[in-house]
């Protein structure tokens, strides 16, 4: 089992809901996103190009994070999910400065949405259910707490929505898919064979666990 997603660049309209979903499911604070995404254009007025980037932690298998992490905060999970221990974390950023894909955050301080006017209700609950992730590194991880939560609950229907990340169910042009990497016959292994997706810079030899579809 080694959890990994496709991304059809084909697909994505740069709405930006991945974004903003994944900032309400973790409680990030202002200032903080696991998933983002980059934009540029081509081309010369009026025959322009938009194209739209998603990027987010890519879950390595041969993670450079996890090798220079000095307390073992940064581990990989039997299912290859690359997670973050905020108890463990020393805020030290080795494994931010390690990761060639640039998609690891430090939170320094707690800082409020909207300056001068105190937390919002959001920012409290936040506080409340996670109390130690300020002076940390933070990242996506693959919310694995909803993968964990609906495999438990044995994917009996209605529930298969609860074993994908929260980016996956809330694309509206479907271009993400999850799913086991190892499994020969998982949609997401059909499609990097038929439609030849490709990771983000493979000379890094860090096997990422994201592949996009470019065409």
């Amino acid at each position: 089992m080694r959890y990994g997603m496709v991304i059809d660049l084909k697909r994505c309209v740069g709405c930006y809901a991945c974004v903003m979903i994944c900032k309400q499911e973790h409680f990030l604070p202002s200032g903080v996103t696991w998933g983002k995404l980059l934009t540029k254009e081509t081309g010369d007025y009026p025959s322009v190009t938009k194209h739209v980037y998603p990027i987010l932690c890519n879950h390595c298998a041969e993670a450079a994070c996890v090798k220079v992490c000095p307390t073992n905060a940064t581990h990989q999970l039997e299912d290859g999910v690359v997670v973050v221990d905020a108890d463990k974390c020393v805020g030290c950023r080795y494994c931010l400065i390690a990761c060639p894909y640039q998609v690891r955050t430090y939170v320094a301080d707690e800082k409020e949405y909207f300056p001068g006017q105190g937390f919002t209700e959001f920012e409290k609950l936040r506080k409340k259910l996670y109390p130690n992730k300020t002076k940390v590194v933070s990242k996506c991880n693959f919310c694995h707490e909803r993968i964990s939560a609906g495999l438990k609950k044995g994917l009996k229907p209605g529930l298969e929505r609860e074993a994908t990340p929260a980016c996956v169910n809330i694309c509206p042009a479907k271009a993400r898919v999850f799913g086991d990497l190892d499994h020969p016959d998982s949609e997401v292994s059909r499609l990097i064979r038929r439609k030849r997706a490709t990771a983000l810079h493979p000379e890094y030899d860090t096997e990422p666990s994201v592949f996009y579809v470019l065409g």
